[in-house]
């Protein structure tokens, strides 16, 4: 296995995947916090098919081709604007090089825009958090994380594994709930800062949100101001 595959392999399961653990485990001392909080997966974990290469990584692309390759997960908060979340990247040409290979970290939510919840999507992805509860009408619900769509704006940090650390903004799109027709596709864009490009193209990716408690599922818009 090549250095920068074995590399970000390594810091994938060393780093994104024991927040979510974190997170998911959590999940139910989140439901006592006084401000929602929620769950993301960027194209990793249960999101993933062996069978299907175009789910993970999620890939925002440039106008020349060049492109970056995004995995991971993370926490926020929306009342505090916290965030915590980490995963790995590829840079990559457009003729498929690797330019660059390393881990993004979160460090600001500049925005959150909620599309809802949607239960069914646990049927269709295929992840099992809790039991579903049922009530005397309507289809079984979870007591666990709910599924939510939503988009995201993230600050994040890219460190190479060689190279200058870049500071970029890390759009986050899970097309569930009641999507706006402009946002029906999911996947990630990115912009980094000082000259380092626009990705503006959701090239392939799942992505999910999860509502920790009730009252984040519902729609809801954080903005700065």
């Amino acid at each position: 296995m090549p250095k920068k595959r074995a590399f970000s392999v390594l810091i994938t399961t060393c780093v994104a995947l024991p927040i979510l653990i974190l997170v998911f485990c959590a999940g139910s001392a989140s439901a006592q916090s006084s401000s929602a909080t929620y769950t993301f997966v960027v194209a990793s974990g249960f999101l993933c098919d062996a069978n299907d290469s175009g789910i993970c990584p999620a890939v925002a692309k440039s106008a020349n081709g060049d492109s970056y390759e995004i995995s991971g997960a993370g926490t926020f908060e929306l009342q505090s604007k916290s965030v915590k979340a980490a995963g790995t990247f590829n840079h990559k040409s457009a003729n498929g090089n690797v330019l660059e290979t390393g881990v993004w970290t979160a460090s600001e939510l500049i925005s959150f825009d909620s599309y809802g919840i949607a239960p069914a999507a646990f049927m269709q992805r295929k992840p099992v958090f809790g039991r579903p509860q049922m009530g005397s009408k309507g289809p079984p619900m979870r007591s666990g994380p709910m599924p939510t769509g939503g988009l995201a704006v993230f600050r994040v940090l890219l460190t190479p594994l060689s190279g200058t650390t870049k500071t970029a903004a890390l759009q986050v799109n899970c097309a569930l709930g009641n999507v706006p027709h402009e946002r029906s596709v999911e996947g990630v864009r990115l912009t980094v800062e000082g000259n380092g490009g626009e990705f503006p193209e959701e090239a392939g990716g799942h992505v999910m949100f999860l509502a920790n408690r009730p009252e984040a599922r519902t729609t809801a818009k954080l903005s700065d101001n």
